[in-house]
């Protein structure tokens, strides 16, 4: 069983300067939720109901949105405003939030190791809030609950894949891998090379915000030294598994949103906005 998720909301959200300067990035909405909000129901409809938040200095309104506001709810109590906080409201009810800070930015893999206070000992997932992901119509369930499902039946480290434009590789970790079962969706991964320059990229299976991990990740990203920009990369401790054979990469059904881009942000807004209408 899967029963923490991980969300490293660290980050400083430079591409989104100056609207990120007071406001967390995870807590830029689309439409009338934050990023983060859509992370936590995706964890949720998972059967995730434990959610451990990396944050730092700047991110108090994630804690503040995850909790009850008294002043706000008794205002709009018994008006025509009051369903608007249905949906957090049952999210507060029915998931446990904590918190630790990552106190210097020193990239993903190190968000996850300063996480390892919340997980403990166990598997878990790992959701990365600006990579918004939802439904197609011919797909019922999140990519999350997907991949709980991939990993119930491989018990290793499962990452989501998707196929990105070859000039695109140098902003993702890239897989190589090998088909199972005779499936062209999950692969055993050979090779992990992060933001390869196009001409070093050994496919173009690019490596997107959701992760289930196995807890032996913790004592291998200790070991890890850093990489590519000085940092400590999630890619590079995966590797490390995936030499064993215990990796498995997985392309989803389902549409992905790179809402830590501008580009990304506004197709998201529209796409979200035409499902209302």
């Amino acid at each position: 069983m899967i029963n923490k998720c991980l969300f490293p909301a660290a980050g400083y959200g430079t591409r989104f300067l100056p609207a990120t300067k007071a406001t967390p990035k995870e807590m830029l909405p689309i439409l009338t939720k934050p990023l983060i909000q859509y992370g936590v129901e995706e964890a949720v409809e998972a059967g995730i109901h434990t959610m451990a938040i990396v944050t730092g200095r700047g991110k108090r309104a994630i804690e503040d949105h995850f909790d009850t506001s008294f002043e706000l709810e008794q205002q709009i109590e018994g008006t025509s405003k009051e369903h608007l906080l249905s949906e957090i409201r049952s999210l507060i009810s029915e998931c446990t939030f904590s918190y630790t800070r990552q106190r210097e930015m020193k990239g993903l893999g190190h968000a996850i190791l300063t996480g390892e206070t919340l997980i403990g000992n166990e598997p878990f997932a790992v959701i990365l809030a600006d990579d918004l992901c939802t439904n197609t119509p011919d797909c019922a369930q999140g990519i999350l609950s997907q991949m709980i499902k991939v990993y119930e039946k491989y018990q290793c480290s499962i990452v989501a894949i998707e196929e990105v434009p070859l000039d695109q590789t140098n902003k993702y970790g890239i897989i190589a891998g090998n088909p199972v079962d005779g499936t062209d969706n999950i692969y055993r991964v050979t090779d992990m090379i992060e933001k390869p320059d196009p001409k070093e990229a050994p496919t173009n299976m690019a490596i997107i915000g959701r992760y289930i991990l196995t807890p032996d990740i913790f004592n291998i990203l200790k070991e890890t030294p850093a990489g590519k920009g000085g940092e400590i990369q999630i890619t590079d401790a995966l590797l490390e598994q995936a030499k064993q054979g215990n990796v498995i990469a997985y392309k989803f059904d389902g549409k992905r949103f790179d809402c830590g881009s501008i580009d990304g942000f506004v197709e998201a807004t529209n796409y979200f906005y035409g499902k209302t209408i």
